[in-house]
């Protein structure tokens, strides 16, 4: 829990004084019962109308300061507990960029969402509450008992007999609610999962006609978390009812003490009444000391969370370069072996070398391990055997900002943001306009781009939904080029191309871009069918290499799906 004390550091001496309020509101609190027992007591029989209202203008003082002091230090609990959870939620964010694609996999994205969400929320209530709280509730509780032993210590006794009793019933109850709450996170983490698919997929689960089963499906991972928050609420819930009765069973047993106490002149009825005051506070400061238990409950839960991700290692650190010989090769894979989840092999024994400027095409049967390439190469995920080098330097001894700063990519499954097409091209690179227009113009977008209203200044919708799917792919296409990349990679870049599209597409790379080392994985052989070099995937290993002439004349399975393409253009 070391990653949650640190934002609680920063804010130490402004927590200090909210402490300091409380624990001021706190002692005005006390101070009114006993000033109430004294006159009556010992004022009113007096006479003296001065007195009276001499002390009871002191009341009305004592009450002034605690209302004014709660309220300050509430406000100052709200604003400490937002600046601490306002960094945590940056440093948890900041944490999830650089998590690698491994460790995304093992915490699930629906689950970061949560923990960015729900989890700092619930964190940033423990802060508040247990300032607001947990000084104002242990200082009321113990300083009545404190005060009221010295008025009457054999009613106070009667009082002190409670509080084992609530003791057992606060440690049961959050015994069992703390793996409640974790769970609840779980389940949330499933439906944050289910909601994500639904939204991102409503389109494809109408066109299918899936909206019931959806619905259904829905349906039960949301009962799921209800039940779970039902359960979880239903035994907190037995705490204020169950710590209320055995408080008010103390306070008849206090009632009837006193009544024999004041018969016997052993105490005033000043002192009585005083006593059944504090008798309240003391009430009022168990129950949110035991509201404290279940929202301590929950946040350290939701803590523990977060820690997880905070505290989670680096696996893929940057190895120390010691140099070594040049290479004639840009790009290098040297039987590169890799497996995601560790049961089989994703990737086996693959072996390329592409010189500067060559062109590499890989083409395969869907999950024979094309992407899983470029995966490896941007070290997204690291090799479990093989080396990979780039100028002769394996990628495990560069930074990875160094690294990926080499390429220009157009993933298989991108996206656009809600923002015009200049912003998208450039994506705050600081590329200059002219640099943009060009790219532009080289991925063959510059048509359509100038046909639509204000030209690079259009707007394009979340995930480029008012885009077809040509159109998108251009865009994600100028976006690589943009920044003249050393490496270029296209996974799939030009499926929804046109043939005439996707030709003059090839053809302005080779003219524009020959310096340029570029991988390109695709399902059309006549996308790939000028490379220098081809891959033929199956099966996670590679099958086939040459050029076309070379796999027409020696690869079985290219030439079954030349022919079938050949076919289906005729």
């Amino acid at each position: 829990m070391r990653g949650i004390y640190k934002y609680i550091k920063p804010y130490g001496p402004y927590m200090l004084l909210t402490l300091f309020l409380k624990f001021a509101a706190a002692l005005m609190d006390l101070l009114i019962p006993s000033l109430l027992a004294r006159i009556i007591d010992d004022i009113v029989p007096l006479k003296n109308e001065g007195l009276i209202f001499l002390w009871g203008g002191i009341m009305i003082v004592c009450a002034v300061i605690s209302v004014t002091t709660n309220i300050t230090a509430n406000r100052m609990a709200e604003v400490s507990a937002g600046g601490m959870t306002r960094k945590m939620r940056y440093d948890l964010f900041t944490k999830v960029s650089y998590l690698s694609a491994a460790q995304m996999d093992e915490f699930t994205v629906p689950s970061v969402v949560s923990r960015l969400t729900s989890d700092t929320y619930n964190v940033n209530r423990m802060f508040a509450r247990m300032q607001r709280i947990g000084v104002r509730g242990p200082i009321l509780l113990v300083g009545g008992i404190c005060i009221t032993m010295t008025m009457s210590p054999k009613l106070t006794l009667v009082l002190i007999a409670t509080l084992p009793v609530i003791a057992v019933i606060v440690a049961l109850i959050t015994g069992k609610s703390i793996p409640l709450y974790d769970k609840e996170q779980s389940v949330l983490d499933d439906m944050v999962r289910v909601l994500r698919e639904n939204i991102t997929g409503v389109r494809v689960i109408r066109a299918l006609s899936k909206t019931e089963y959806e619905k259904n499906r829905f349906d039960k991972v949301n009962g799921g978390l209800a039940d779970v928050e039902q359960k979880a609420g239903s035994i907190s819930a037995i705490s204020n009812p169950a710590t209320t009765l055995v408080l008010n069973l103390g306070l008849t047993a206090v009632i009837i003490t006193g009544a024999f106490l004041v018969q016997k002149g052993e105490t005033g009825v000043g002192t009585i009444i005083a006593f059944l005051s504090y008798f309240t506070i003391i009430l009022n400061a168990m129950l949110g000391v035991t509201r404290i238990f279940m929202i301590l409950s929950k946040g350290m839960a939701s803590a523990r969370r977060i820690t997880q991700i905070l505290e989670s290692p680096d696996d893929m650190p940057v190895l120390p370069y010691t140099g070594g010989m040049e290479s004639e090769y840009h790009v290098e894979f040297k039987k590169v072996t890799f497996s995601y989840l560790h049961k089989r092999n994703n990737l086996t024994d693959v072996s390329f070398a592409l010189k500067k400027g060559e062109t590499l095409g890989i083409i395969g049967a869907t999950g024979s391990g094309k992407s899983t390439v470029i995966n490896l190469l941007l070290r997204f995920y690291d090799r479990d055997q093989g080396d990979i080098l780039i100028n002769g330097r394996d990628i495990k001894t560069i930074p990875l900002t160094e690294l990926r700063r080499k390429f220009g990519v157009v993933f298989q499954n991108d996206y656009l943001m809600a923002d015009s097409i200049e912003k998208n091209v450039d994506y705050f690179r600081g590329i200059s306009k002219e640099d943009i227009e060009k790219a532009a113009d080289y991925a063959q977008a510059s048509e359509f781009i100038q046909a639509k209203k204000g030209d690079m200044d259009a707007d394009v919708a979340i995930r480029g939904n008012n885009l077809s799917g040509g159109q998108k792919q251009r865009i994600m296409i100028a976006r690589a080029l943009a920044a003249s990349p050393e490496i270029l990679i296209l996974d799939d870049a030009s499926s929804a191309l046109d043939y005439q599209t996707d030709a003059l597409l090839r053809k302005t790379l080779r003219e524009h871009f020959s310096e340029t080392t570029t991988i390109m994985i695709a399902q059309r052989i006549s996308s790939i069918q000028e490379a220098d070099h081809i891959l033929v995937m199956e099966d996670s290993k590679c099958i086939g290499c040459g050029t076309h002439k070379e796999l027409l004349a020696g690869c079985e399975i290219y030439r079954q799906i030349y022919e079938l393409q050949a076919g289906m253009t005729e």
